[in-house]
């Protein structure tokens, strides 16, 4: 049974950081690619980074670009978001995701966490 656990989340000032974790059990981790998400209330859940199965390729939504860097270890099978510079936009719950094909997991992952809130305050 694979399951994906979010941890890290939090209430956060404007311009503040924050680091999410993603555990992942039940999978062979390092065969995945792996991707956060968010989604706030009453809107369609949005792609925010992706990494592949060994960190060699990242990409990022434009709205955080430059701002949040994906990583992973996986040793510890975990992939982990650093988020900076937060706005008050970046207000929504987080998810982590999985697929085994880093071209796919942005777009249909197959493996889902159950989220975890992130509030930026102004």
């Amino acid at each position: 049974q694979v399951q994906l656990v979010e941890s890290g989340g939090g209430l956060v000032q404007a311009g503040g950081s924050l680091r999410l974790s993603c555990t992942a059990s039940g999978l062979t981790f390092s065969s995945y690619a792996m991707g956060w998400f968010r989604q706030a209330p009453g809107k369609e859940r949005e792609f925010v980074a992706a990494i592949s199965w060994n960190g060699g390729s990242t990409n990022y939504a434009d709205s955080v670009k430059d701002r949040f860097t994906i990583s992973r270890d996986n040793a510890k099978n975990t992939v982990n978001l650093q988020m900076n510079s937060l706005k008050p936009e970046d207000t929504d719950v987080y998810y982590c995701a999985s697929h085994r094909l880093y071209s796919v997991v942005r777009r249909m992952p197959d493996y889902w966490g159950q989220g975890t809130q992130v509030t930026v305050s102004s």
